[in-house]
C-alpha cells in the first residue's frame, strides 16, 4: 500500500524559504508520477509541480523559477524547495503520487495523497 507523509511546513516571512519533504513507501518497481499540490482556504486545490520517473519536472507558472522539486530514490523521499515565498503561496501543501506515466497536473490524475503540511507566509 502506497503511503505518503509530508513534513516541513511552517510560518515564514515573505521572501523567505522553506523545504517540504514527503516520505514515500509502498511503490513497486516501474513508472511513477509524483507531484506537489496546494490548497488555500476557500480555494480549489492547485498543482504546484510534477516529477516523473526519470526526474523530469514541470511547474505551474505561479511558482516557476522559485520552487524546485527533487527526489531521493535511495531515501524514498520527495522534496519541494520553496524560495522567495509570497503571501499567496500560503496554504496546505500535499504530495501526491500514482504508479502511472505523468499526465496533466490535475488532482484527479493521482490516486495517493498525503495528509498535508501547512505553509503560512506573512507579508
Amino acid at each position: 500500500q502506497v503511503q505518503l507523509v509530508e513534513s516541513g511546513g511552517g510560518s515564514v516571512q515573505a521572501g523567505g524559504s522553506l523545504r517540504l519533504s514527503c516520505a514515500v513507501s509502498g511503490f513497486t518497481y516501474g513508472w511513477y508520477c509524483m507531484a506537489w499540490f496546494r490548497q488555500a482556504p476557500g480555494k480549489k486545490r492547485e498543482g504546484v509541480g510534477i516529477i516523473d520517473s526519470w526526474g523530469g519536472t514541470t511547474y505551474s507558472e505561479s511558482v516557476k523559477g522559485r520552487f524546485t522539486i527533487s527526489q531521493d530514490n535511495a531515501k524514498s523521499a520527495l522534496y519541494l524547495q520553496m524560495n522567495n515565498l509570497k503571501s499567496e503561496d500560503s496554504g496546505m501543501y500535499y504530495c501526491a503520487a500514482d504508479q502511472v506515466r505523468c499526465g496533466a497536473l490535475e488532482p484527479e490524475n493521482f490516486a495517493y495523497w498525503g495528509q498535508g503540511t501547512p505553509v503560512t507566509v506573512s507579508s
